[in-house]
């Protein structure tokens, strides 16, 4: 089977970064400038789409043909802008996307960084951005200009060579890491889920558009007038002015260091007459968000639905998706017992209701985004997911046998910790009894500790509202590594396994899991088989332990890439969270089989969108629960719920 490498240079007035490709090339202007192509190690070739030149029918006929394997850097750009130009959709069966393959390893998801860090000969041409700006999205009408909108080749026929050039250097940059990991392809089962990820992708969602452009209106109104009154107590010019609002709050009495979400709810405690009232209209100003609203209204499609939520391999180092467009992964969740009459408000615009019926309007948005996800006409969602599901898989994984009893049983862990942390019988720890308490104890441990989280991670978890000590939390951290021995060993059993594996080049097994040095990079086989990638580790001194500690290459801080330190709390939040994954894969890939349609998901919760009298709660929590038969003994759970808009239950 032949393989053809792509690489193409395009134009939209939409912006790609936020809006996504499928609203990019929905655009009436949506082009194709350069197409870019390589036959297997033939020469790399180019077809000038903008001065008029065609792709010929040869290579028209290799996108459409199963028959031929087409690469791309990103392959779902390529192949949903190309499906726009030859207006025919593209599946992405015979489609294989190198990103994919080179975050597997641990590589960037962008070509520059993977490219960087393989320390290939052939890079990729970072003057390429300048030549993006000019030409693929539109410029500023000008004088100078001519008062034109958009670059033509004709107008820097210099820079357009150099344009082709870049584009071919892309083309040859991306075949050269094709080569360098040719030898680690992508395993079958994970080919299935990407294109099962495409196929999602390419459906979307369905969107109240209503809604969402009567949040949008919603917010501004109330927004306004609080800023209106902020002016009017103040006579500042700019009551959000951190600086302005410190000066006048200095005139009235009061000076403030911060004025932060924190402090300001602090400085309310004591503040009375117009200082209280100032500082109220600032907090709600700083609720006051409707980013995400925003972003659907950029994002979404001529038909109403919003595309390209999801990335695959988004987080390399675990396998988990990551969330795209507006973060679907990160959205805040919903309390209200009666959204659905605060959705049929701001639906309805009656926002003096809205502001009767509720304490803050901004909260209100806030937890009405989810619902703006609906299923289409005579369909509704019925979504499931796992059930604690890292708490389950670290707890299978370091065979704590308690906890996977607990889970077997009546599933109460919280309670069952706390029992176990305290000498409590579990029968005590129920509402009405003083016991009660430890409850709220025994939750925060299981949440903050299992990954060798201390002090810090409890008060993250929001341990330090309690009302605790740092003496009290550092108490609940010792009761709840005493409680579960087990996981408390595999933390170092695994530390111990990735160090010996570096240093002495021998393969290392803790249970089921098996560490392995190849080629400069320890791979981590998870019960799947799939293996986590940690490139060129090295052993150095940690000093602040006083020990040999494991370092290797990664995206760190601000996505740059740089020699990082982990421990054995870290690789095994790595493997837990890589393995909850591959159940969740391994669900996904059944309810798709079974004929759900799924439009989402969402870390462990998967969103099905099925005609009313198709599918059923109860099946669908049926199938995610079924034994995996690599992971024999988990005991995996799933609940859920039908809607017809998209909420957190």
């Amino acid at each position: 089977m032949r393989t053809l490498a792509i690489d193409i240079e395009t134009f939209s007035s939409v912006d790609l970064t936020s809006c996504g490709v499928y609203t990019y090339t929905a655009a009436p202007d949506f082009q194709i400038l350069l197409f870019g192509y390589a036959w297997d190690d033939d020469p790399v070739e180019l077809i000038d789409l903008a001065c008029g030149e065609r792709l010929p029918d040869a290579i028209v006929n290799a996108i459409e043909s199963p028959e031929v394997i087409k690469t791309a850097f990103n392959a779902g750009f390529e192949r949903i802008c190309l499906s726009k130009h030859l207006n025919k959709h593209l599946k992405a069966d015979s489609w294989r996307c190198t990103a994919i393959q080179a975050a597997m390893l641990g590589l960037p998801l962008h070509l520059d960084g993977v490219g960087t860090a393989l320390k290939l000969k052939v890079q990729k041409d970072r003057a390429g951005k300048d030549l993006i700006r000019y030409f693929s999205i539109p410029c500023k009408s000008t004088k100078s200009n001519g008062g034109r909108t958009r670059n033509l080749p004709h107008h820097a026929p210099e820079k357009w060579q150099k344009f082709k050039d870049y584009c071919v250097r892309d083309v040859e940059v991306e075949r050269e890491v094709r080569r360098k990991i040719e030898r680690y392809p992508i395993p079958e089962k994970e080919l299935k889920l990407w294109l099962l990820d495409q196929k999602i992708n390419d459906t979307g969602v369905l969107v109240d558009m209503a809604l969402v452009n009567q949040a949008v209106k919603c917010d501004t109104q109330y927004s306004s007038r609080l800023e209106v009154e902020a002016k009017t107590l103040t006579k500042l010019d700019n009551p959000n002015s951190v600086a302005q609002l410190k000066e006048w709050l200095k005139e009235q009495g009061l000076e403030v260091e911060s004025l932060s979400k924190q402090a300001v709810q602090n400085l309310l405690t004591d503040a009375d007459g117009e200082i209280e009232r100032l500082l109220t209209l600032r907090q709600e100003m700083a609720k006051s968000s409707i980013a995400k609203y925003a972003a659907v209204q950029r994002s979404v499609c001529p038909d109403s639905r919003v595309r390209g939520l999801f990335q695959f391999y988004g987080a390399n180092r675990t396998g988990r998706w990551a969330g795209r467009i507006f973060q679907i992964q990160n959205l805040p969740q919903n309390h209200m017992k009666d959204l659905e009459i605060a959705r049929m408000l701001v639906k309805q615009g009656r926002f003096k209701e809205l502001e009767l019926l509720y304490e803050s309007v901004p909260i209100v948005l806030s937890e009405l985004i989810r619902t703006v996800l609906i299923p289409e006409q005579g369909c509704r969602f019925i979504v499931a997911d796992f059930s604690a599901i890292e708490a389950r898989v670290l707890a299978w994984l370091a065979n704590e046998a308690w906890v996977l009893d607990t889970f077997k049983g009546h599933g109460k862990i919280y309670e069952q910790t706390a029992s176990r942390m305290f000498g409590v019988p579990v029968e005590k720890i129920a509402k009405g009894n003083p016991e009660y308490e430890l409850r709220a104890k025994g939750k925060v441990a299981v949440l903050a500790c299992g990954y060798q989280g201390g002090v810090n991670a409890l008060k993250a978890m929001g341990a330090d509202k309690m009302g605790l000590s740092d003496t009290e939390l550092d108490d609940i951290v010792r009761a709840w590594r005493s409680a579960n021995q087990r996981i408390v060993r595999f933390w170092y059993d695994v530390e111990k396994a990735a160090v010996l594996a570096v240093r002495e080049r021998e393969p290392q097994r803790v249970g089921i899991l098996r560490f392995k040095v190849e080629n400069g990079i320890l791979f981590i086989t998870l019960p799947s088989g799939r293996r986590l990638a940690y490139i060129r580790p090295k052993i150095e001194k940690d000093l602040r332990f006083d020990k040999d500690g494991l370092t290797y290459e990664g995206l760190g801080i601000n996505k740059q890439w740089w020699r990082q330190k982990t421990y054995g709390g870290r690789l095994v939040e790595n493997i837990v969270q890589g393995a909850a994954r591959d159940c969740l894969a391994e669900a996904m890939l059944r309810v798709d089989a079974k004929g759900y349609k799924i439009v989402g998901h969402v870390h462990d919760e998967i969103i099905t969108e099925m005609r009313k009298g198709q599918g059923s709660l109860e099946e669908l929590c049926g199938i995610m629960g079924q034994e995996i038969p690599w992971a024999l003994g988990l005991p995996l759970r799933a609940d859920g719920f039908e809607t017809m808009f998209y909420k957190k239950e």
